[in-house]
C-alpha cells in the first residue's frame, strides 16, 4: 500500500503540514516549485494557522521574485490567472502559448509578450481550481531550473498527480479559512425566479423581460423582489450576484439567446 501523502485540510493545524507535502511531492515529481493562490480575486496571501506565508515560509520563493504574493494588481496582469478564469482544467504555458488538454480558442487572446516578468518562470504548469461562490484559486508548479521553458513531457506525465493534490489542498484550505455568512442557508428559488435573474443576469429590463415571458412587468418586479429576500440582497445588482455565486444562473451569456420577435418587439418601443 503506498504512503498516504496528506495533502488534505481538515483543521487550520493541517495547513503547513499539507503544504509541506505538497512542495514535497513537486519536487519528486519534476523538480518543480510551487506557487499557490486560494482566490485570484484577494490580496491575502496564502497562511499557515500561525499566520506565516506559505509562499515564502514552506514554498520558498526568495526575495529575488519581488514577492509576487504582495503584488495585489497580479490576478489584473499575470497570464496565469487570465487563463484560469477561461479554462477549469490544467495546462502548461510558456511565452509562446498556454497548452490545454482540449482547445480553448479563448485563451488564444492571452497576451504573452511579458510571460517570464509576469509569471517568474519561462514555464509553468497551473492547476486553475473553480469553487463555491465564484472563488477561483490558482496553483502552478515552475521548474528550479530557470532555463526550462517547454513543460509538455512533464505535463503528460505528471499533471494528473499535481491536479489532484493542488485541488485536495486549496479546497480544505478555503474550508477552514473562510467564512461566507452573508450566503443565506436553504435559499431555494422558483424557477419563475430564476427566469427572471437569468435574463436580467444579461442586462434586460423588466420591460423586456416580461415581453419575452409573457408576463407583466408586475409579475417580473414580484418575481425578483421575492429572489431578494430569500438571497438577502439589498437590490437587483446584488441579488443576481448572490444568484450567480450559488450556481442558479450558470452561463448566462452563452445560453440565453434572444427571440428575433421579441428583439423586434422591445426595439419599437
Amino acid at each position: 500500500m503506498g504512503r498516504q501523502v496528506p495533502t488534505a485540510i481538515q483543521t487550520a493545524a493541517d495547513i503547513r503540514p499539507a503544504a509541506e507535502a505538497l512542495r514535497d511531492i513537486a519536487r519528486d515529481l519534476g523538480n518543480f516549485r510551487v506557487a499557490a493562490c486560494a482566490n485570484i480575486a484577494s490580496r491575502s496571501p496564502m497562511t499557515d494557522a500561525d499566520g506565516n506565508v506559505l509562499a515564502s515560509g514552506v514554498f520558498g520563493w526568495p526575495a529575488t521574485k519581488e514577492q509576487w504574493w504582495q503584488k495585489p494588481l497580479l490576478a489584473l496582469s499575470s497570464p496565469l490567472t487570465f487563463a484560469c478564469r477561461y479554462e477549469n482544467e490544467p495546462f502548461w504555458a510558456n511565452a509562446h502559448g498556454i497548452h490545454t488538454r482540449a482547445p480553448n480558442p479563448l485563451l488564444d487572446q492571452i497576451d504573452l509578450s511579458l510571460f517570464q516578468g509576469e509569471v517568474n518562470a519561462n514555464a509553468v504548469i497551473c492547476v486553475p481550481v473553480h469553487m463555491s461562490f465564484g472563488q477561483i484559486a490558482a496553483i502552478s508548479f515552475s521548474p528550479f531550473n530557470d532555463k526550462r521553458d517547454d513543460l509538455s513531457k512533464e505535463f503528460d506525465l505528471y499533471s494528473d498527480q499535481l491536479e489532484y493534490h493542488a485541488r485536495r489542498f486549496v479546497h480544505g484550505y478555503t474550508r477552514v479559512s473562510s467564512q461566507r455568512p452573508w450566503i443565506p442557508k436553504n435559499c431555494r428559488l422558483s424557477k419563475r425566479e430564476v427566469e427572471c435573474l437569468r435574463w436580467a443576469a444579461v442586462g434586460k429590463t423588466d420591460v423586456e423581460i416580461a415581453l419575452i415571458l409573457e408576463r407583466s412587468c408586475a409579475t417580473v418586479r414580484f418575481h425578483i423582489h421575492n429572489a431578494a429576500i430569500k438571497l438577502e440582497a439589498v437590490n437587483r445588482s446584488q441579488t443576481v450576484f448572490k444568484a450567480t455565486q450559488l450556481g442558479y444562473l450558470g452561463n448566462v451569456a452563452a445560453v440565453m439567446v434572444p427571440h428575433p420577435q421579441i428583439e423586434a418587439q422591445v426595439a419599437a418601443k
